[in-house]
């Protein structure tokens, strides 16, 4: 019996590799497509550690691919959730401005909003924002209507649920690929098997930059970890957060700064902070692995990170070991919160692609190589952007494997 050679495998399970292996099998469903992760379970890094949440669009460069994919990518997920019944609310957010400082800022990212055609925004004062929270304390924000929250573990087995109702296509989990091997096909070695196929597309994630030298990409950046850290509200504490509430986030720090969200399940999120990992997939504070401590450690784009941010770097590290610390900052926005009001939550980690020079490569970026496709840097809001993605790799796909 010949061995079966899939037309294109995905690596990785993650929202984008579904979304992917879903766009792909709506377009072409005469081709063969497998998807492969190493978890027993799809979604299990970041897609299932995040917020939950569907961005807007408010705050990215106007032009770039995350500012066009998270609009459309909105539309397009809030459309498959209401198709396939996946739990989801629009429920909007508040961005508040705590301090005059914050003022400047908050108007570039309202001016950001509009140039990115986010409906339905508007400025709103304290006596709004008290409308809307009542516990919330700012001087003004903005009021982003279209922001929601969603269940993104479930669309993305749905997706592949979707995807894998082809008989030509197959969802393979609790396999890690170890080697990839190149010839008239590729071969995709795993931990268990060997894969056949024309052509191949990777959507790792935090393996990102490992499994692209693995395929022969020249590249320069690598992936660094960070380790967000969440708090809840607890029983006591859940009635003082409605909605979504964002502080204006510090231009300087490349991440959007400690924020409140209610999830589909009703509970109420706090956080998360940002810390450098030990550990690419590690979700305990002391969580350690050799390798990624030294690949990391040992890449100086990393220390240009930590010496740009050095203050910042070691107030999260402060905050990460310390509810007393996390819960000054949560009292920023709601000033009446008690340390009885949070309890210790989960974590999560974010890929970061870092140039050599510490800078974190901020848009998404998507290379084709050869007879392969790879996403080398998909940090957030790549969940919400998931569907939008997963076309444009499909029309990658189109152009460059003949399909």
């Amino acid at each position: 019996m010949q061995e079966k050679i899939f037309d294109i495998i995905i690596v990785g399970g993650g929202i984008v590799g579904a979304a992917t292996f879903y766009k792909l099998s709506q377009r072409f469903p005469n081709i063969s497509i497998a998807i492969i992760d190493k978890e027993k379970s799809l979604a299990a890094h970041q897609t299932g550690n995040n917020s939950g949440v569907i961005h807007s669009g408010l705050y990215y460069k106007p032009g770039s691919l995350k500012a066009k994919n998270c609009v459309s990518g909105r539309h397009e997920i809030v459309a498959f959730a209401k198709q396939h019944n996946i739990a989801h609310d629009i429920c909007g957010k508040i961005v508040v401005a705590t301090d005059k400082a914050e003022l400047p800022f908050m108007e570039k990212i309202f001016h950001t909003g509009l140039e990115n055609n986010i409906e339905g925004m508007a400025k709103i004062d304290a006596n709004q924002i008290k409308e809307i929270e009542p516990h919330c304390e700012g001087i003004a924000g903005i009021h982003v209507p279209c922001t929601g929250i969603i269940d993104f573990v479930g669309a993305t087995n749905k997706m592949a649920e979707i995807g894998a109702a082809n008989p030509n296509n197959k969802v393979i989990l609790g396999e890690e690929v170890i080697g990839i091997e190149k010839g008239e096909t590729t071969t995709i070695i795993t931990s268990k098997n060997k894969y056949k196929a024309k052509k191949t597309i990777f959507c790792a994630g935090l393996q990102a930059d490992r499994l692209a030298k693995k395929d022969g990409v020249d590249l320069k950046e690598k992936v660094v970890g960070f380790r967000g850290d969440y708090y809840e509200l607890t029983e006591k504490g859940k009635h003082k957060v409605k909605h979504l509430i964002y502080p204006v986030p510090n231009p300087a720090f490349p991440f959007l700064g400690v924020h409140f969200t209610r999830m589909t399940n009703g509970e109420i999120e706090c956080g998360p902070n940002a810390v450098f990992t030990f550990k690419r997939e590690g979700y305990g504070k002391t969580d350690f692995d050799l390798k990624d401590t030294i690949d990391a450690l040992t890449y100086k784009g990393t220390w240009k990170l930590f010496l740009n941010n050095m203050s910042f770097g070691i107030n999260e590290y402060r905050r990460a070991f310390s509810k007393r610390l996390f819960l000054q900052t949560l009292q920023r926005l709601i000033p009446s919160l008690t340390m009885d009001d949070i309890k210790p939550g989960r974590a999560g980690v974010r890929a970061m692609l870092l140039s050599q020079d510490g800078d974190t490569r901020d848009d998404f970026r998507i290379e084709y190589n050869e007879n392969s496709i790879h996403v080398l840097n998909a940090p957030s809001p790549a969940a919400t952007a998931s569907l939008a993605i997963g076309g444009q790799i499909a029309d990658m796909a189109e152009q460059h494997f003949g399909l």
